[in-house]
């Protein structure tokens, strides 16, 4: 997936929110609908949280320093922790407060249409936006099902988002049926009540980022396929003997690093064994072009080798 496409997904979830988020304070204001202010505050903290995934994929690009020798590829999941952070904080948390308020003390039944206005068009935009995240999703999805796709995802700028708008459409559903059915049955509590459910539906799906970004943070390897097609690529090469489990370590979506221990034929000469690194490594980012960094652990062979004990 392009970094194209992803910053593409992220600006049109920037402007469809802020859009959004103006028109449901607008009608709130008219409306004192507690679903709708709830609803305002989750687009403007989306807005917010596609400009720090943004800033965060900005950060990730710098080059490598002396004080960053292997880049900065990690602060892109450390600004996806802060947003999802957010989400749990300031979008599930005062959406579910708002909800509590509401129940409390209700506001009257007022003219729903505003709110039918807006909620239309925040389900169109919404849709946009989800549609733009989507696509980028699936450039990588393959024949995987969704769920296992965004399981194994390492790239916050995408998954975020697309968490994030699929939230959104289904908070704009349950607004949409708190309105309705606080006119259909006259009553003011299913305002409040829509507001809880989009305050735990904000919440869940933080509690979901933050446990994938904290992974992230952590330190994850590659799939179990890419580590085994990677110990394939090294058997095939015909100076190798021996190769061990490759060790492996996601700096970013399109970063990782790879260390593998190889024992190569001990007929070989010193030329020749870097001959045979050159062709590996070379092979390996052929078919893998994340791994930017590949380092070839040989120590055991320099022991066996004739010309070592010379």
């Amino acid at each position: 997936m392009s970094s194209g496409e992803s910053k593409l997904a992220i600006y049109g979830a920037i402007g469809a929110n802020v859009a959004i988020a103006i028109s449901k304070f607008v009608a709130a204001f008219f409306t004192g609908s507690s679903a709708m202010l709830s609803e305002g505050i989750h687009s403007l903290v989306d807005s917010g949280n596609g400009l720090l995934i943004l800033f965060g994929i900005r950060q990730s690009a710098r080059a490598p320093d002396a004080r960053h020798p292997f880049g900065r590829s990690k602060e892109l999941y450390f600004w996806a922790l802060i947003v999802a952070v957010l989400v749990f904080s300031v979008g599930g948390g005062m959406s579910f407060y708002e909800g509590i308020s509401h129940l409390r003390h209700p506001a009257p039944l007022g003219d729903p249409t505003w709110n039918y206005v807006v909620l239309a068009l925040s389900l169109v935009f919404e849709s946009i936006s989800c549609g733009l995240a989507f696509r980028a999703f699936n450039r990588d999805r393959g024949g995987a099902g969704f769920w296992a796709t965004l399981r194994k995802s390492k790239d916050p700028s995408v998954f975020a988002i697309l968490m994030e708008d699929l939230a959104a459409i289904l908070g704009l559903l349950i607004a949409l049926a708190g309105v309705i059915l606080g006119q259909l049955f006259k009553n003011r509590y299913f305002d409040g009540v829509a507001s809880i459910l989009i305050g735990t539906l904000l919440i869940a799906v933080a509690t979901f980022l933050i446990w994938k970004t904290k992974g992230l943070l952590v330190g994850e390897g590659v799939d179990g396929a890419t580590v085994d097609d990677v110990q394939a690529i090294a058997r095939a090469e015909d100076a190798v003997e021996e190769v061990r489990p490759p060790l492996t370590l996601h700096l970013g979506p399109a970063d990782a690093v790879l260390a593998l221990d190889v024992q190569f034929r001990r007929e070989l000469s010193s030329e020749e064994v870097e001959q045979a690194i050159d062709r590996l490594q070379d092979a390996i980012r052929a078919k893998h072009p994340q791994f930017k960094r590949i380092f070839v652990e040989a120590k055991r062979l320099a022991a066996r080798r004739p010309e070592a004990a010379e």
